[in-house]
């Protein structure tokens, strides 16, 4: 039976569990340090940073960011445990909800290319692969 899933806004108690949440998903990489990033997030629209509980843990996360032109979507996981159940569109229904009551008229996301599960999800809830290219460019070494 799935467990039910309460989503609420980060706070600063929920920081190692988040990280080993992202840890258990592999969205920590050697370029991003993930306590940076949260203190960055936190900064900037905190109230788009949520975390899904189911029982007694935290099971889910997303980082939402809206900059006046569009919605950007960054750390979505779902603990390996818990996937397949649903728990990842509520995320990302939550956090579109919350970025498009701040007037957001598009969400933008990046997800490796090889990554063809995650592409699938993304496009199950209705995303789709638009045609630019993503560039980048480092400001601050982590």
């Amino acid at each position: 039976m799935q467990k039910r899933l309460i989503i609420r806004a980060y706070i600063e108690t929920d920081l190692q569990e988040v990280i080993k949440l992202w840890k258990s998903c592999g969205l920590v990489v050697p370029w991003n340090n993930p306590e940076e990033d949260i203190a960055r997030k936190l900064k900037v629209d905190p109230d788009l940073f949520l975390i899904g509980r189911a029982s007694d843990e935290i099971v889910a996360s997303v980082m939402g960011g809206y900059e006046g032109h569009r919605g950007w979507i960054n750390y979505l996981a779902v603990a390996p445990t818990h996937q397949r159940n649903g728990y990842g569109a509520e995320m990302m229904v939550e956090v579109e909800k919350r970025i498009r009551a701040k007037g957001c008229p598009k969400i933008n996301l990046q997800v490796r290319s090889n990554n063809v599960d995650v592409i699938s999800f993304y496009a199950s809830i209705g995303y789709r692969v638009d045609d630019v290219v993503s560039l980048g460019k480092r400001l601050i070494e982590d």
